[in-house]
């Protein structure tokens, strides 16, 4: 299927389409030869999406490259592995500078508190929403405020005990929004056995892939966070980013899991350790089809905050897109303070 918004995005989401270039369009043909076009100087295309089981000709990588459109690859399952974009795009320097520069001035202290805090008080939108009980913000606030070290991995030390606390409380509260038959215990994330969970995770995977999107466009560096700290093959800011959308996805999450029922689930067998084979419940085929489309259409739905320059209401994917710059201008001194915004689900 491939779908348009009002800045084009060409999604390749089934299979046996091809996309190639001619006369200065994109054009689309799906496995019947039914062809659609895309003119490439008539319209903005943000962006092209692929999935496995699809072809894309060089001339339309080629292309993309040079006008900056960002080239996404899902497999099969729906889950993105790679961005290709132009060489060009990691010529803004001066940014990755500034956020470098955050680990030890200070600032990156400063941000650090901002996220964790964002994360709690969205946490709250939603224990609002179905009158559950709530953080105490103004104690959780202050004890945050209170914690003084110049050293950013102390404070790190420090502030992800009183994160992971709140997160506790949290999800033990909305575990029991789900339907009886699905209700955990406890949140589990990357491999974990039991299928609600996994649902979270696999939602949390389509959210990362537009965090870690979004920050490439910001021209920030994804692999250095500050809540998260660095380590190999892990995009920290990315994983700091999310933590102010998690909330969003929840909320999907307890919509979308109550028509749920434990015969949508399916057992998976796959390598849980170097020695170790395990079985994982996860979402059957179709399911999983499901909710990757619902979800997509879920970060195009219009929430009630103002975009930077115009318009009194924006996409969740836009704003998303809008943040990472706002960081960005941030951490270049460019604005004194970073507060996010967070949205009301609607």
């Amino acid at each position: 299927m491939v779908s348009k918004a009002k800045v084009e995005k060409i999604v390749l989401d089934d299979y046996g389409y091809y996309i190639g270039m001619e006369k200065g369009c994109f054009i689309v043909r799906d496995k019947h030869g039914n062809t659609e076009r895309y003119p490439l100087f008539e319209n903005e295309i943000g962006e092209i999406v692929v999935s496995s089981g699809n072809l894309i000709s060089t001339s339309v990588l080629a292309s993309c490259g040079f006008w900056d459109i960002p080239v996404v690859v899902y497999t099969r399952n729906h889950k993105p592995v790679a961005v290709l974009r132009g060489l060009d795009d990691d010529a803004h320097i001066r940014t990755r500078i500034a956020q470098y520069e955050a680990l030890k001035n200070g600032k990156g202290i400063t941000i650090a508190k901002q996220i964790v805090l964002s994360k709690i008080e969205s946490q709250n939108i939603i224990l609002k929403e179905y009158s559950l009980r709530q953080h105490d913000l103004i104690a959780i606030r202050a004890k945050v405020q209170s914690l003084k070290s110049n050293n950013l991995k102390d404070i790190r030390k420090r502030l992800l005990p009183i994160e992971g606390k709140a997160s506790e409380f949290y999800f033990k509260q909305v575990f029991q929004l789900l339907p009886k038959s699905l209700r955990i215990e406890k949140r589990r994330g990357w491999k974990a056995f039991d299928g609600v969970n996994n649902t979270f995770n696999l939602a949390y995977t389509l959210l990362k892939y537009r965090v870690h999107s979004a920050i490439l466009k910001a021209h920030l560096e994804p692999y250095l966070g500050f809540v998260h700290g660095e380590q190999f093959a892990k995009p920290s800011l990315v994983c700091d980013f999310m933590e102010l959308y998690r909330y969003l996805i929840d909320n999907f999450i307890i919509g979308y899991s109550q028509n749920l029922k434990p015969e949508d689930f399916t057992l998976k067998t796959e390598w849980y350790s170097t020695n170790r084979l395990a079985k994982r419940q996860v979402l059957n085929k179709e399911r999983t089809k499901e909710l990757t489309k619902r979800l997509n259409d879920y970060f195009e739905t219009k929430i009630g905050i103002p975009r930077i320059r115009h318009g009194s209401k924006q996409t969740i994917e836009t704003l998303i897109n809008e943040e990472a710059l706002l960081l960005a201008k941030h951490l270049r001194n460019e604005t004194p303070t970073w507060r996010p915004r967070i949205p009301t689900p609607s």
